[in-house]
């Protein structure tokens, strides 16, 4: 099998120019999450003469290449001489060169989708081209962070509708690469999010590649939750792989599981995140979009998509989530994308572990049928990857979730996955003795009774504070789920955690609200479920 990629052409001009200075570049050792930033002294003669803004964009250019990047205005020489332009460490990486390598520095111009961003912000619906524009713009990070956050909250207050939803997913496929397997059936299975522990891509992606299907999983990190898939799998194996390593992998084994940036598949997605995680805004429209728009462009032909809901999910209820289905049936049939969505139970986190080890030590006792593993990670990444299995034209409808469990059972989904995590770099990792947070506490009940109602984001919010997903020894590993009788005293969880302020943040969490709420058995709430 081979791959190819589509390109974007570059429209990257030539260096040079009436308006262009000279500067010595110099790496700034500042992570600036996904924006590019520039560094400039106030008494820089390019800084005086140019008439540069502190946040005004700067346009850098060497070698060839161009990156735009946000000005910051500093006086301490430590940072940066006069001689000299600082980037950050993003900016850096992407332009390409030595430090102290000359530079030419300009104003940048205005993004041209200005207008168009203008009239969003007023509450207009926008065209396919203005979606295009603004998108493009985006993803040449001709937007600061300032203009980014206007537009998604403005997508967010008046919510996109499904044209616009499509026109967005289609200027987010057209902005980045966008791969070919050269196969008629290129699996993938992806979960909208709001549920801690739900690890089940990383059974899924074994279980259907040792079955014989294409699943090139490129995964996100964590937005608002305590840990993404590639959070996770980054605990056994590298997931920031160059795309030649990633389409070699997926050659040999079928599968990888791997963070979707270093592809650059939709980068402008990767940008929207950046200003949607720390507003923790995930609008349905930009959510289909981001998803959407990831699978097409890593060239997969069928989806499996599951929408959990409960009372503490991203979705309520079952009138929500039908109309989310249908947003995402009608969008992914215009993109040409076969989509199979699921509705699951979304009443309680799934697994036992929240945070990155606690996680990944749950999916090798489900990959190594330890009798320790949580039955509902199990029972619902089985179902799943029999739903995609059942994608394979030579599977009857209704035998997917058997031949799932046989490979999950016989050893062949592990030895997948042994072979995926040695191929992507494989770390040592002992889910019987895994490295979690030194400190801890345990989190009791305070009463006899059943455990009537779990709280997903006060519990994801008690694993961040704690440092998930940064540390990936911290977090949360559930005692109790839903319908377990407890008595007074009987610990609910424990809180890992690795610095004693994350863990005094945590415990301050937990002293507002455990997250648990004890009843009767006849008050834990009602699942629905279509599988």
């Amino acid at each position: 099998m081979t791959t190819s990629i589509i390109p974007t052409p570059s429209q990257a001009p030539p260096e040079g120019g009436a308006s262009v200075s000279r500067l010595a570049v110099r790496r700034v050792a500042i992570d600036t999450w996904r924006e590019n930033v520039a560094y400039l002294h106030r008494d820089c003669a390019v800084y005086r003469a140019e008439g540069f803004q502190a946040l005004s964009k700067i346009e850098v250019r060497a070698n060839g290449r161009r990156i735009l990047a946000t000005l910051n205005v500093v006086d301490d020489l430590g940072i940066v001489a006069c001689d000299e332009l600082g980037l950050s460490e993003d900016a850096f990486a992407l332009l390409g060169v030595e430090a102290g390598y000359k530079v030419a520095v300009a104003q940048a111009e205005p993004p041209e989708s200005m207008g168009a961003l203008f009239r969003k912000i007023a509450g207009e619906r926008l065209q396919r081209e203005d979606l295009r524009a603004i998108v493009r713009d985006i993803a040449e990070h001709r937007y600061s962070k300032i203009e980014l956050t206007a537009f998604v909250v403005a997508c967010n207050r008046d919510e996109l509708d499904r044209e616009e939803v499509f026109f967005l997913s289609d200027a987010m496929v057209a902005t980045g690469q966008r791969l070919d397997w050269h196969e008629g059936l290129v699996v993938d299975k992806h979960c909208i999010g709001g549920i801690p522990g739900n690890r089940t891509s990383m059974l899924v992606v074994p279980i259907v590649a040792a079955h014989g299907m294409l699943c090139p999983k490129t995964s996100s990190r964590a937005i608002t939750s305590p840990a993404g898939t590639a959070d996770t799998m980054e605990v056994l194996a590298n997931v920031e792989l160059p795309l030649q390593d990633l389409q070699r992998i997926v050659r040999d084994h079928r599968g990888c599981l791997a963070w979707g940036g270093t592809a650059q598949l939709s980068p402008a997605d990767d940008v929207l995140i950046s200003v949607e995680r720390p507003l923790s805004i995930d609008s349905p429209g930009q959510m289909v979009a981001s998803i959407l728009s990831k699978k097409i462009a890593a060239g997969s032909t069928h989806l499996v998509l599951d929408i959990p809901i409960g009372p503490t999910a991203k979705v309520r209820s079952m009138p929500e989530a039908q109309r989310l289905r249908r947003l995402f049936e009608y969008v992914a049939q215009r993109l040409g994308l076969s989509l199979d969505v699921v509705i699951t139970d979304g009443r309680q986190p799934i697994g036992n572990g929240i945070g990155p080890v606690l996680e990944a030590r749950d999916v090798m006792r489900v990959l190594e049928n330890d009798p320790r593993a949580p039955n509902d990670l199990r029972q619902k990444s089985l179902r799943l990857a029999g739903r995609l299995i059942e994608c394979d034209p030579d599977v009857r409808g209704g035998d997917g979730y058997a031949i799932a469990r046989d490979i999950l059972d016989s050893g062949r989904a592990l030895a997948r996955m042994q072979a995926i995590i040695a191929a992507q770099g494989g770390k040592a990792f002992d889910h019987n003795h895994p490295r979690l947070g030194a400190l801890h506490f345990e989190v009791c009940a305070p009463a006899d009774g059943v455990v009537a109602g779990i709280d997903n984001q006060q519990i994801a919010r008690i694993a961040r504070l704690a440092g998930a997903p940064k540390v990936q020894g911290a977090g949360v590993d559930l005692l109790c789920k839903l319908g377990d009788a407890v008595v007074s005293g009987q610990p609910l969880y424990r809180v890992h955690a690795d610095f004693s302020a994350d863990l005094e943040f945590a415990r301050q969490a937990c002293a507002q609200g455990s997250g648990y709420r004890l009843g009767t058995a006849d008050e834990v709430p009602r699942v629905f479920v279509e599988f």
